[in-house]
């Protein structure tokens, strides 16, 4: 049976290595999402590409405040929400923002492709890029206003025993909540049962598609959107599911700190976390692998960008400098 300093070192390796390609493949593969979706006028002017678009940007954030000062403090020993008051609060507030928005433009995105791919018009007519665009910014108001209290109670806290100070919740009531309401409901369970139920639906609808009139590129389209949503659906489905099992088990369980079955629990509760930061992380990842028209539409943006930069370069060649 492995040693408890074995377990440890194999969890504080994994919160370094595992952390470290997540932060960095997540940042790349939201950047190249963003620049595919803002690319192309076929994505600018759809619905649900405006949701992963707006996703995609959001799960920066995410990383950002959630991986990175993971990483950080495995690696250094840094911990930087227990060093200064401002950035504890930012980095509570800035999660809480970014993951409920992003977790909300997940959902939409599932819902939207529903609708768009529904036999009935009527429904239809709500994925529109307006619509999108007001329902994103009621949604995103609605996460600032509900991150408020986690400004007011999130703040350093001094232990009695140690004396060490921690950023943490000062309030009773609202750890609770965000023990069950933030973490457990809006965070994971929510999510996972809303774009499951709403998938399954939707990819009823898209073996349909073939039997309605319905314009050529507007079916591809929707196909190919709803290939990519549904895949991430049932990715984010094995990666969540973990995470929230492991979350509940800590609180139902009481360990001896001091035990090998303390030190196992930690190691699968941080490969748990791991698995939940995916959920940030691999949107790109998945949309390549699912969709050819995805690769060829990367392919064609980077080319584009590629060849504008020889042409500027052969142009600023070409110019001839004036003597004097």
């Amino acid at each position: 049976m492995p040693s408890i300093v074995l377990l440890n070192n194999i969890s504080l390796l994994i919160s370094i290595y595992v952390g470290l390609i997540i932060l960095i493949g997540g940042l790349i593969g939201n950047l190249l999402n963003m620049l595919v979706f803002l690319s192309l006028k076929t994505f600018r002017e759809n619905s649900c590409a405006f949701y992963l678009t707006t996703m995609s940007f959001l799960n920066i954030g995410q990383l950002l405040t959630g991986v990175l000062p993971r990483v950080m403090n495995a690696w250094f020993a840094i911990d930087w929400p227990d060093v200064s008051l401002i950035y504890c609060k930012f980095r509570a507030y800035c999660f809480q923002v970014c993951s409920l928005t992003s977790f909300t433009c997940m959902c939409i995105a599932t819902i939207d492709q529903f609708l768009a791919t529904y036999s009935n018009p009527r429904w239809q007519r709500y994925c529109n890029i307006k619509f999108a665009y007001r329902f994103f910014t009621i949604s995103f108001l609605i996460w600032i206003l509900h991150g408020i209290p986690t400004l007011i109670y999130q703040t350093h806290t001094t232990s009695t025993l140690t004396g060490v100070t921690h950023c943490d919740i000062s309030d009773g009531t609202f750890q609770k909540y965000y023990n069950y309401g933030f973490v457990l409901v809006l965070t994971s369970t929510l999510p996972v049962v809303v774009t499951a139920v709403l998938g399954s639906l939707a990819y009823r609808n898209v073996r349909l598609l073939a039997y309605r009139t319905v314009p050529f590129v507007q079916r591809e389209l929707d196909k190919q959107l709803t290939v990519m949503v549904l895949v991430q659906v049932a990715f984010n489905f094995c990666v969540i599911v973990p995470y929230i099992i492991t979350y509940m088990f800590n609180f139902i369980v009481t360990l001896n700190s001091n035990s090998i079955e303390y030190a196992v629990f930690q190691l699968a509760r941080n490969v748990s976390i791991n698995f939940f930061y995916l959920y940030f992380a691999s949107p790109f990842y998945i949309y390549i692998c699912v969709s050819t028209r995805f690769r060829k539409q990367l392919m064609h943006v980077l080319c584009g960008i590629y060849m504008r930069q020889r042409q500027q370069i052969a142009m600023g060649a070409n110019q001839i400098t004036p003597t004097n």
